[in-house]
C-alpha cells in the first residue's frame, strides 16, 4: 500500500507538487485572518456550577462590569475634586456604544466601594460590548487608547487588558521564536545532511504545514471559539513535526539513492519504509491530541484543533509534497554540498549498544531510580489557571491587576460570586437573603461580604477571602464551605468566581482524564501491535512513555511551582495551569511513542529476518540512534525557542519540551529501552498465535520492501521441472541487501525466455515505464564484445572463506553463517532459514548463480537437458563450461569476465581492501558494489570509473521490432574504489572510448 502510494506520487510528481503548493498558499493567505477571530477565554466548564452562576447573573441583571476596570489616580488634589470628576465623566460618556455597553464607578455618585481605602484613587468599571471573549477583546482594543484623562495617571485592569497583553506578547514571542529557531534548524540540517538542498526540504515542508494549519484554524474559528494559544501550538507542532518527518524521509531517500535505485524507485521505497513509520507516528500523536476533545473546556478543544491540524498537515505533506519534491530533485538533492569531516557514527551507536547489552541491569536500575526521583515533586502539584503572573513583572497590565488586588479587593478576581436564584422566577425573600448573607460572613476564610446586585430572580454578593491567591488551599476550602451552606427553601445556591471556576475545571478534567488515558494507552497498544506483532513491546512502550512523562512534570513542578531557578528564568512561581499540563501530557506522550516507533521498527525488522535479540537491538540502535538524536535536537531548537518568551505559559511549554525530549531521546530510548529489551530476551517479540495471525491479516507490518512500482515485478518463465527463485529483498530497515539486480528486491528473473521479450526493469537512476513492460520477460541483449582482462591497482587483502567479508548478494547482518566461511553464500537472502546450495540460489566461492535457478552455475560444467544450471534453449551457458556457445548470448567463465581473485572480488576472495562483493548490502564506512541502471538518455556514471565494458552479442538476441529505446541494464560500482562494470542493452549508443584501466 505504501509503496504503491509512493510510486503514484513519483509518477504524478508535477501534478502533486502543483496541487500542494496552490492549496497551501491559498490556505495560508486566507488563514492570516484567523488572528482577528481568536479569543483568550475557554478555561471554564460550560456546564459547571460556576458557569451557571455567571449565566444567571447575566440573564437577570444583564452584563456586569469587570471586563475593564480603569484605575484613576489624581496627580494633584483628591478623587473628590469636582473638576476632575467632570472630566472623567465626560471621558466615560464619550466612549462609543458599539464598544461599551455599561459604565459604573466612583463618579458621579461617589460610591465608596469604588474608592481605595486611602482615598487616593478610584475606579470606573466598564462593561464591554460583545457576546464572547473575542468580541469583548476587540471592543477593548477599540477604546484602550481613549481612556486617559489629563491630570491623572491611568491603569487598566481586568480580564480584557490581561487577555490583550497575553495575546500580544504571545504573538510577538512566536514570531521571535521562529526567527531564531528556523536559521538554527537550517544550519543543523546542513550539518546533518551535508547538502543545502537536502537541508532546506524539511524546513520548507514545516513552513507549509504551519500555513496550512492557519487556514484550518480560520475555518474552525468561524463556528467555534478558538483560543489564541492554538496558533502557538499549531506553529510549534507543525514546524517541529514536519522537520522531524522530513529528516526521516530525506535521509531514507538519500540512502536508497546511494544503494543504486532510480529516483522514482527510491521514492517508492522511502514511502514504503520511512513514510509508513511517519504515518504510524503521526497517527499516535493525533490520537493523543484528540484526547483533548474529551474535555468540556473550550481552551483544551482549541489546543486540540491547532495540534491536530498541524500534525495532520505535517504528515500529509510529508507523504505528498515531500516525495514529489524528492522525485523531481533525484540525485540533485545532494547539490550545494558542504564538506564536513566524516565519522563512523553507526559504529559509535553500535558500541553504545554493546555496552548496554553487556550490563543491562547496571544500566537500567540507576536510570529507573533517577527518573523516579525526578518525578517525585509531582506528588505536591497544585493547579490553577492563567492570571497576571503569566506576564513579566514590569508589564502594565500585571501592575494594574496587582494594584486592584491591593487597593480594591472586592473588585479583584479573587472574590467569590455568591448567587441565590429564586425558584419559579421569583426573587428570594428579603429576610431569607439577609439571613443567608450573615451565614456567608461566618465562613472561615471570608473577610467581608459585599452586595453585588439584586434584580429579577437573583440576589448576588461578593465574598472577599483572606487568601490573596485564589488558587490556594485556603481559598478552595472557603468555596467548598460556602457551597455546603443550606440555601433558603425558595432559592438555589450557585457559587462562581475565579476559585470556584478553577475547582470546577479541575473536577471536569479529573472526571475525563481516565478516558483520555484509556484512549492513549489503548490506541498505542493496538497500533503498535499491528505494526510490530508483539504483545509486550506496546506495553513496554506505554510504561516507558509514562515514566518519561512523570519525570518531565516533576522537573516542571520543581521549577514553575516550587520556584527553584525561577529567578534565573524570570518567572513567578504559581500553580500550574491545568489545561497546559494536559496539553503537555498529550504531546510528550505522543512524541515519546514517536521515537519508540522509529527505534523499534528497525529492531523488529531485523528480528523478522532472523537476527537474535541482541543483534536486533544493535541494528536498531545503530541505524536509528543518530536519526532520533538529530530529530530530538531539531525539535528542541524549535520548541526551545519558546523558552525565550516573556509569557510564562509559552516558557513552560518550551522548557517542558526541552526536558522531555532530552530525557526521552537520550536516557530512555538510547539506554533504558535497549537494556529492558535485553532483559526481556526473546519474550519481547512474542504474541499468541491467534493474535499473530490477526496482525498478519491486517497487512500493516509490511516488512518486505516493494519489488518495484506496481506492475513491474514480472519473473520470467521457468523451465518445467525447475524453479526460478526470487532474489530476496533483505531486511527492510536494518540494511538494504543489494543483490544481483538493478533493484534490491526487483532483480529481473533472467532466464532463457523468448528473445523478443521487452525488459521490465526497475530501480536505477530513473524509473522505467510501467504499463508497457508489465508481464514481459527481461533478457540480456549484449551489443559489443568484452575487452581483455584489465589490471587493477589495489593493495592485497586476505582471501579465502574466512576473510571476514560478506559474499555476493548477502546482507551485512551478523548471525547468518555460511557452513564454512561464517558468512552467507552468494545470493542468500538474510532470512531465518537459508536455502541449501542446491536450492536454486547461488553458492559460495563462485560469484555465479546456483543450480536450478535459471542462471549459469559456476563449476558445474556444460548444462544437460532438464538438469544443471541451464536447460537447452535457455540462452544462458553454465559458468566454467568454456567459451560461450552459439546459443548462450553471454560469455562464459574464462572469456574475459573478471574472475574470482583477479579484477573484481568474488565470493571467498577479496583483492580490494575492505570491499564487500557484488550485491552485498552497504555497511557503515565500507565500500560496496552496487548493481544499478542508467538513464535512457545515455550512460551516466558516478565517481568516474576507470574502465567500462559491454557484453558481446549472441546469435539469438535480436532486438524486438520497434524497440529502439531500451536502456542500459546496470553497472557494478565500488563507491570508494571507482571500479565499474557496465552492461548494455540493445538500441543504446556505445559507451565511447574506454579509459585506460590503470588511470
Amino acid at each position: 500500500m505504501f509503496a504503491g502510494w509512493g510510486s503514484w506520487v513519483a509518477r504524478l510528481r508535477w501534478s502533486v507538487l502543483a496541487t500542494a503548493i496552490v492549496a497551501v498558499t491559498a490556505a495560508g493567505v486566507w488563514g492570516l485572518g484567523v488572528f482577528g477571530q481568536l479569543s483568550e477565554g475557554g478555561y471554564n466548564d460550560p456546564g459547571a456550577e460556576s458557569s451557571r452562576a455567571a449565566d444567571a447573573v447575566r440573564q437577570e441583571l444583564g452584563a456586569r462590569g469587570g471586563d475593564l476596570i480603569a484605575v484613576y489616580r489624581p496627580l494633584t488634589g483628591t478623587i473628590d475634586d469636582a473638576a476632575l470628576g467632570k472630566r472623567i465623566e465626560a471621558k466615560l460618556g464619550s466612549l462609543p456604544r458599539s464598544a461599551v455597553s455599561q459604565t459604573d464607578g466612583y463618579w458621579p455618585g461617589h460610591n465608596k466601594q469604588y474608592a481605595s481605602a486611602d482615598g487616593r484613587s478610584a475606579v470606573a468599571v466598564i462593561t464591554l460590548a460583545g457576546e464572547d471573549d473575542g468580541a469583548k477583546l476587540s471592543s477593548y482594543r477599540d477604546i484602550s487608547d481613549s481612556l486617559g484623562v489629563p491630570g491623572t495617571s491611568l491603569q487598566l485592569a481586568g480580564g480584557a487588558p490581561l487577555q490583550d497583553a497575553s495575546a500580544s506578547r504571545s504573538t510577538d514571542d512566536l514570531a521571535f521564536a521562529e526567527a531564531i529557531s528556523l536559521p538554527i534548524v537550517l544550519v543543523l540540517l546542513l550539518f546533518i545532511f551535508g547538502s543545502l538542498v537536502a537541508a532546506s526540504l524539511p524546513v520548507l515542508v514545516g513552513g507549509c504545514a504551519v500555513l496550512g494549519s492557519l487556514g484550518v484554524l480560520h475555518a474552525i474559528a468561524a463556528h467555534h471559539d478558538v483560543n489564541s494559544f492554538a496558533v502557538n501550538v499549531a506553529s510549534l507542532l507543525g514546524l517541529g513535526m514536519a522537520i522531524d518527518y522530513g529528516l526521516f524521509m530525506v535521509g531514507r531517500f538519500r540512502e536508497e539513492l546511494e544503494a543504486g535505485h532510480a529516483p522514482a524507485e527510491a521514492v517508492s521505497r522511502t514511502v514504503a519504509t520511512a513514510g509508513r513509520t511517519v504515518l504510524f507516528s503521526a497517527s499516535l500523536l493525533m490520537i493523543a491530541l484528540a484526547g483533548l476533545l474529551l474535555f468540556p473546556q473550550g481552551f483544551l478543544k482549541s489546543l486540540a484543533y491547532g495540534g491536530l491540524a498541524a500534525v495532520a498537515l505535517a504528515a500529509l505533506l510529508s507523504l505528498t509534497l515531500l516525495p514529489a519534491l524528492l522525485a523531481v530533485l533525484g540525485p540533485r538533492i545532494n547539490k550545494l554540498p558542504v564538506r564536513l569531516p566524516r565519522r563512523n557514527r553507526s559504529s559509535m551507536w553500535a558500541k553504545l549498544a554493546g555496552v548496554v547489552l553487556r550490563r543491562p541491569v547496571l544500566i537500567a536500575l540507576p536510570i529507573l531510580a533517577g527518573l523516579l526521583v525526578l518525578a517525585a515533586p509531582v506528588r505536591g502539584v497544585h493547579f490553577g489557571e492563567n492570571d497576571e503572573r503569566v506576564l513579566p513583572a514590569g508589564d502594565p497590565a500585571r501592575q494594574a491587576i496587582e494594584t486592584l488586588k491591593t487597593d480594591f479587593p472586592a473588585l479583584s478576581s479573587s472574590g467569590v460570586l455568591v448567587v441565590l436564584h429564586g425558584e419559579h422566577g421569583a426573587a428570594p425573600s428579603t429576610s431569607g437573603a439577609a439571613a443567608f448573607e450573615a451565614r456567608i460572613a461566618k465562613v472561615p476564610g471570608v473577610t467581608a461580604v459585599t452586595p453585588a446586585g439584586t434584580g429579577g430572580a437573583v440576589v448576588t454578593w461578593t465574598a472577599t477571602l483572606t487568601a490573596t491567591d485564589p488558587f490556594s488551599d485556603t481559598a478552595r476550602d472557603a468555596v467548598h464551605a460556602i457551597r455546603d451552606l443550606r440555601p433558603p427553601l425558595d432559592a438555589e445556591l450557585l457559587v462562581g468566581g475565579t476559585t470556584a471556576r478553577n475547582i470546577d475545571s479541575l473536577t471536569a478534567i479529573g472526571d475525563r482524564l481516565p478516558l483520555m488515558v484509556a484512549l492513549l494507552a489503548g490506541a498505542t497498544l493496538i497500533l503498535m501491535f499491528l505494526a510490530f506483532g508483539s504483545v509486550l513491546l506496546p506495553i513496554k512502550a506505554v510504561l516507558m512513555s509514562a515514566l518519561s512523562l512523570s519525570a518531565t512534570f516533576g522537573i516542571l513542578v520543581w521549577i514553575f511551582q516550587d520556584g527553584h531557578g525561577a529567578g534565573l528564568l524570570k518567572v513567578t512561581p504559581a500553580p500550574l495551569e491545568a489545561g497546559i499540563v494536559v496539553l503537555m501530557a498529550a504531546v510528550v506522550f505522543g512524541l515519546s511513542t514517536d521515537y519508540e516507533v522509529f527505534l523499534l521498527s528497525r529492531m523488529v525488522e531485523a528480528r523478522t529476518h532472523g537476527a537474535t535479540t541482541a543483534e536486533a537491538i544493535t541494528t536498531g540502535l545503530s541505524r536509528t540512534g543518530r536519526v532520533i538524536s538529530a530529530a530530538a535536537l531539531l525539535l528542541i531548537v524549535v520548541t526551545g525557542a519558546f523558552a525565550l518568551s516573556s509569557v510564562t505559559t509559552m516558557r513552560f511549554v518550551g522548557i517542558g519540551m526541552i526536558t522531555a525530549l532530552f530525557l526521552d531521546a537520550t536516557v530512555v530510548r538510547m539506554l533504558l529501552v535497549p537494556a529492558v529489551l535485553k532483559l526481556m530476551g526473546d519474550a519481547a517479540w512474542w504474541a499468541p498465535g491467534p493474535l499473530k495471525r490477526l496482525q498478519q491479516r491486517a497487512g500493516l507490518a509490511e516488512t518486505d520492501l516493494p519489488n518495484s512500482a506496481p506492475g513491474l515485478s514480472t519473473p520470467g518463465p521457468s523451465t518445467p521441472g525447475r524453479s526460478t527463485p526470487a532474489v530476496s529483498a533483505g531486511p527492510v530497515l536494518s540494511a538494504p541487501a543489494v543483490s544481483a539486480g538493478p533493484a534490491v528486491s526487483a532483480a529481473p528473473a533472467v532466464s532463457g525466455g523468448p528473445a523478443h521479450a521487452t525488459p521490465a526493469l526497475s530501480g536505477g537512476r530513473h524509473a522505467a515505464p510501467t504499463s508497457a513492460t508489465a508481464g514481459l520477460t527481461p533478457s540480456f541483449q549484449p551489443a559489443t564484445p568484452l575487452p581483455a582482462r584489465p589490471s587493477w591497482d589495489y593493495s592485497p587483502h586476505p582471501t579465502g572463506p574466512s576473510s571476514g567479508l560478506p559474499i555476493a548478494g548477502s546482507a551485512p547482518s551478523p548471525g547468518f553463517p555460511h557452513p564454512t566461511s561464517g558468512l552467507p553464500a552468494i545470493g542468500f537472502a538474510p532470512t531465518p532459514d537459508f536455502p541449501h546450495r542446491a536450492s536454486g540460489l547461488p553458492t559460495a566461492n563462485t560469484g555465479l548463480p546456483g543450480a536450478g535457478s535459471g542462471l549459469p552455475c559456476a563449476g558445474n560444467g556444460p548444462s544437460t537437458p532438464g538438469s544443471g544450471p541451464s536447460a537447452p534453449g535457455s540462452g544462458l551457458p553454465s559458468a566454467g563450461s568454456g567459451p560461450s556457445t552459439p546459443r548462450s548470448g553471454l560469455p562464459s567463465a574464462g572469456s574475459g569476465l573478471p574472475r574470482a581473485g583477479s579484477d573484481l572480488p568474488s565470493a571467498g576472495s577479496a583483492p580490494m581492501p575492505q570491499m564487500p562483493f557484488a550485491g552485498s548490502a552497504p555497511q557503515p564506512r565500507t565500500p560496496r558494489v552496487v548493481l544499478d541502471q542508467q538513464p535512457p538518455d545515455g550512460p551516466r556514471q558516478l565517481d568516474a570509473p576507470p574502465a567500462r565494458w559491454a557484453l558481446p552479442p549472441g546469435p539469438d538476441t535480436a532486438v524486438p521490432p520497434g524497440n529502439d529505446t531500451t536502456r542500459e541494464l546496470g553497472r557494478i560500482r565500488g563507491d570508494e574504489t571507482d571500479s565499474s562494470v557496465v552492461f548494455r542493452l540493445p538500441g543504446m549508443a556505445g559507451p565511447g572510448p574506454r579509459p585506460d584501466p590503470a588511470s
